[in-house]
């Protein structure tokens, strides 16, 4: 366990039973002082939105709320996190009943991203990982309840009930409701239609009072406040979070390499990502930044009372500035007197502060060894680095009499603690353009969008196996981190990513899953990473892994074995099977 908390704006160098002591006594003393209305103005802070206020209140003039927020446990937890674990601090010192979800079953039916086996080692790093962010920021675990999904969900009640909601739930209504949690697609999957039932049943399996969640989930929320009366059930209240932004300016997400901060990534990551943020100079409505410190920085600084926000600054850029609130920070920028770089460059000192001790925590042999576990590495230096690991024999003590099987076998891995896949810049394109090369019959000059502000124009050899009319307005997938290269004359500045059979004869486009739009960032799970701003060329990166890109036989796009995906779901060829991309 850290031997420290928070240190500059937030916690300090200290004992940490101590503190977790003391701030149990503090919460206790604060919640027999405070009134049912206080409760209430607390538990509601900060929130985007509140049902069944009402209800919330009269039930408070009898007893604490009961509550609960549950997490899929797939990727990685992110600082996004952070977001729910302010309100579950609100929640205990507001005096609620607390209950933690692991929704295991849920993670399985999101696609199936990983095995059964694996999502039970999920399961207990995201325990530990949550026990280490509230410990980190003081909150007392003790009053806290952690329920796995699959303990409760698999019974023969909990699938009568789901059944009986399957009797009376149309496709409509089921799809509605999952509509900005599950990946819509035009033919989906029942798992994912199944989804929000599931959740509504929570509410009563976990006999609470109120669901708290990101306001992402209304729809379910709602879902539940009408179906959950038509079993006998009550009518539960619901408590929705502000979403966080992700760091290029979409939503922060576990398959989103680039949109987020890992709970464990060292100081160095740390800086870089947040380096290379989006942050506008004034603009303070679209910026991850501000969001950041007005969503997690300082309500976690209230805990303790502060509300000073501090920038280092060396005394020849002017020294140090303090802000004093959220609300000072956020107008200076607006009017230009805080500069972009020395606004990440503070929140980089908080959030590195706010990091360090949940690394410490993670340096316990047993954690390193559930992270490489839940998470396999691509190669030994990963497995050696995940937690700060030093040897990665050594793990829990002991040394393996033989080398552990891989859970997701995938091509050869290079250094820099992320596959050599990371490496890629690949995301999803639209063609807005198209038209003859000037000086090649067999090549297309196309104009190609991929969430930047211009299109991007691409030279292929697509001339003789699709027409303009074919080709115009397709979301196709393209690498944009290669070198660019003269192609008769036209600089090409992506390469279109295609499936192809073994004789060349048929060549198609790679298709994004439906409601992609241009700049959506492909992965490979359990393998994310910063790609390069460019690739070297004589590092051999696509060379290296253009061999192992297939199509399976449901037509998946795959890397050995791991798939193609975007945050909307998997890439697929049109028609073609065991095809080769390139």
């Amino acid at each position: 366990m850290s031997d420290y908390l928070w240190s500059g704006w937030g916690w300090t160098h200290a004992d940490r039973d101590k503190t977790t002591a003391q701030t149990t006594s503090q919460m206790a003393e604060t919640q027999n002082k405070m009134t049912p209305d206080e409760k209430f103005n607390l538990i509601t802070r900060n929130l985007q939105e509140y049902l069944g206020g009402d209800e919330m209140k009269k039930i408070l003039q009898e007893r604490d709320i009961k509550v609960y927020w549950g997490t899929a446990t797939t990727g990685k937890p992110h600082i996004g996190y952070f977001v729910p674990m302010t309100k579950l601090a609100d929640f205990l010192k507001a005096g609620c009943h607390v209950t933690v979800l692991f929704a295991d079953l849920h993670a399985f039916l999101d696609n199936m991203k990983a095995p059964w086996e694996l999502l039970r080692l999920r399961t207990k790093y995201y325990e530990a990982a949550i026990k280490a962010m509230l410990t980190s920021i003081g909150v007392p675990i003790d009053k806290l309840k952690f329920v796995v999904g699959s303990s409760y969900q698999l019974s023969e009640k909990y699938t009568l009930d789901v059944y009986k909601m399957l009797a009376m739930v149309t496709e409509h209504d089921a799809k509605k409701a999952g509509a900005e949690v599950v990946k819509q697609v035009e033919s989906p999957l029942m798992s994912g239609l199944v989804y929000p039932l599931l959740q509504a049943l929570d509410e009563e399996y976990l006999d609470v009072d109120v669901q708290f969640g990101g306001v992402d989930q209304r729809k379910i929320f709602t879902f539940a406040e009408k179906y959950m009366p038509h079993l006998g059930y009550k009518k539960r209240g619901h408590l929705m979070n502000v979403m966080l932004g992700g760091l290029s300016g979409s939503k922060m997400s576990s398959s989103e390499p680039d949109s987020k901060i890992d709970l464990l990534d060292d100081e160095k990551s740390i800086r870089k990502k947040l380096a290379k943020a989006f942050c506008e100079e004034g603009n303070v409505d679209d910026n991850p930044i501000l969001s950041f410190l007005k969503i997690v920085i300082f309500p976690l600084m209230s805990l303790k009372g502060e509300n000073t926000f501090v920038i280092k600054r060396a005394e020849k850029f002017g020294g140090d500035i303090q802000f004093v609130g959220f609300d000072a920070v956020f107008e200076a920028f607006k009017e230009k007197r805080l500069h972009p770089a020395d606004l990440k460059s503070g929140a980089s000192d908080a959030l590195c502060a706010l990091l360090a001790p949940i690394r410490k925590i993670f340096e316990d042999p047993a954690l390193i060894e559930l992270t490489n576990q839940a998470y396999p590495p691509a190669d030994k230096k990963a497995a050696a680095s995940a937690g700060g690991a030093k040897k990665e024999k050594k793990a829990a003590g002991s040394e393996p009499s033989s080398p552990a099987p891989k859970k997701q076998p995938a091509p050869a891995a290079e250094d820099d603690n992320a596959s050599i896949i990371s490496k890629l810049d690949i995301v999803v394109g639209k063609i807005v353009e198209v038209g003859p090369h000037p000086d090649a019959d067999s090549l297309y000059v196309e104009k190609i969008e991929c969430g930047e502000a211009q299109p991007r124009t691409v030279v292929s050899g697509l001339r003789k196996y699709m027409t303009v009319e074919q080709m115009q307005n397709r979301h196709v997938l393209i690498l944009k981190n290669l070198k660019p290269a003269k192609m008769r004359g036209v600089e090409s500045q992506a390469m279109v990513l295609c499936a192809s059979n073994a004789e060349g004869t048929v060549v198609e486009f790679l298709e994004p899953p439906a409601g992609s739009v241009a700049g959506d960032r492909v992965f490979f799970e359990g393998h994310e990473g910063t790609p390069e701003a460019q690739l070297n060329p004589k590092k051999k990166v696509w060379e290296t892994v253009q061999p192992d890109f297939k199509t399976r036989e449901d037509r998946v796009a795959v890397w050995g074995s791991v798939e193609f995906r975007t945050s909307k779901g998997l890439i697929k060829a049109t028609s073609l099977v065991g095809a080769n991309i390139k």
